[in-house]
């Protein structure tokens, strides 16, 4: 009997044993980057199909508490992992990402959903085609996993919506991911797929990127195609590496005739990402010239990230800011007279439905002299011509991505004041109207235990340029690997 009992002990144990180094095989595969699991699709080490599975449990164990993801349908991306299992089986992938699993921003459309544009006023139609990058993704052979949630309107750096609900980020679900791509973010940081696309007027890719500990890539204005377009409108990558976002810029950046202000089409290697930066100007822009102070914190990540590129030759120049307190304030008039005439075309009663905090904001916009706004527009103007004129002597800038450390989930914004909302995207907001490349890195955490990043601008269509420094700050600074939602 005593024998028999510590027999199934043994067989006990070594079944605890296999579950657990089964398990930590899923987890490993779940941290693969694209090119691995390609590489383990070719090799059929992995199928498609079988990481789908993986995927969605892993999806299901965590998506409870984080609230990224809209139209997740499981069913419809088995289906597809399915095909692409049955190509890869033959080794005739349909494209360069085929079975990849991806997420796009709820406000990018794919046809056949709706785009509530984050909130419950209005309308909801299904989308009657693709957007320009949901197009080149299907294409290529992704697998779109799910959309992912914004704020209403895209007009919160906040996991806040009306239609979505609360959205936490996966590091401490008691504070907010930032926003607007902000279900984008925290799908990134929490391992739902591996590639995921947000959009970024003012820094709603970078920001929830920093806040999430994850990449994003704010590339030139126009250089991928986006639907609408806008002033300063970009879409971009948002991964947990620099390869992954530029394996992905390979396929969003091609061109689509609906977007009027796409830039020419250009061969780019995408994959070309070492950089020599001995002898390189680099300008530290420590001071935004407005907005919330400058954490002590964040100052100490950038710190510390410049002095890798120092160490490694590149010439580091210290640098003013681009913006003032008359640009920031003058976009801000243009941007509520603009939300308040979107809300116009609601009902009263459709507009009670609209985050508080955007009405507050919109309807100060509503007695707006309409010179004022003019002159708030072209405030836009006046930061194209300094941000432009930063780069007379530079080949890039380093900077915070934004001034702050990690907040509330429930707040709408940093400084939780909706009369003041854009006094965190000093940093990021000049560049989209300066149509730069920027990229948002991890670069360390807060003493509470959250991502902080270092942001990296470089010349008008210089994405490459704002890739490669990217990438070789990410091997000197190592690759996180104590990701959350790994349980």
């Amino acid at each position: 009997m005593h024998e028999a009992t510590d027999h199934q002990t043994t067989d006990h144990q070594t079944t605890d044993h296999q579950a657990a180094d089964a398990q930590a095989s899923q987890h490993e595969a779940l941290s693969w980057t694209a090119a691995q699991l390609l590489d383990a699709y070719r090799s059929r080490q992995v199928s498609p199909s079988e990481y789908a599975d993986l995927l969605i449990a892993h999806v299901e164990r965590h998506e409870g508490r984080i609230n990224a993801l809209y139209d997740y349908d499981p069913e419809r991306f088995l289906a597809a992992a399915k095909v692409s299992t049955q190509r890869w089986a033959r080794q005739a992938p349909c494209g360069p990402l085929d079975g990849i699993p991806v997420t796009l921003k709820e406000l990018i459309a794919t046809r056949g959903t709706p785009v509530p544009h984050g909130t419950l006023a209005g309308d909801h139609p299904p989308a009657d085609e693709d957007a320009p990058a949901a197009a080149r993704l299907n294409e290529d052979g992704a697998l779109l996993l799910a959309k992912t949630t914004c704020p209403d309107y895209g007009m919160l750096s906040s996991g806040r919506s009306s239609f979505h609900g609360l959205t936490r980020n996966p590091w401490n679900p008691d504070f907010n991911p930032g926003g607007s791509s902000s279900g984008a973010g925290a799908a990134a940081a929490a391992g739902f797929g591996i590639l995921h696309l947000g959009t970024d007027i003012g820094g709603s890719i970078r920001l929830p990127a920093a806040w999430c500990g994850v990449v994003g890539f704010k590339p030139s204005l126009g250089r991928v195609p986006v639907d609408p377009y806008y002033v300063g409108r970009c879409a971009g990558p948002m991964t947990r590496s620099v390869a992954d976002a530029a394996l992905m810029m390979a396929t969003v950046a091609r061109t689509d005739r609906r977007d009027a202000m796409r830039l020419p089409p250009q061969q780019i290697d995408w994959s070309a990402l070492d950089i020599d930066v001995r002898g390189m100007r680099i300008g530290v822009m420590m001071e935004a010239g407005c907005g919330l102070p400058v954490d002590e914190q964040v100052q100490r990540c950038v710190e510390d990230g410049v002095a890798h590129f120092r160490k490694a030759g590149a010439h580091i120049v210290p640098v003013g800011p681009v913006l003032s307190r008359d640009m920031l304030d003058g976009l801000n008039d243009f941007w509520r007279a603009r939300q308040w005439s979107e809300l116009l075309t609601l009902t009263e009663q459709q507009r009670e439905q609209v985050l508080p905090e955007i009405l507050a904001w919109a309807d100060e916009g509503r007695g707006l002299d309409p010179v004022k706004v003019v002159r708030g527009f072209e405030q836009t103007l006046a930061m194209r011509r300094a941000t432009e004129a930063a780069f007379d002597q530079l080949d890039a800038v380093i900077s915070p991505v934004s001034p702050n450390v990690e907040f509330p989930a429930e707040w709408p914004s940093p400084s939780n004041d909706p009369s003041r909302p854009f006094e965190h995207i000093v940093f990021t907001v000049p560049w989209n109207m300066g149509e730069q490349p920027a990229i948002a890195i991890h670069a360390g955490f807060s003493h509470a235990g959250m991502p902080i990043g270092l942001q990296i601008i470089t010349p008008k269509f210089e994405d490459m340029r704002a890739l490669q420094l990217a990438s070789a700050f990410e091997k000197w600074q190592g690759t996180l690997s104590n990701w959350p939602c790994q349980a």
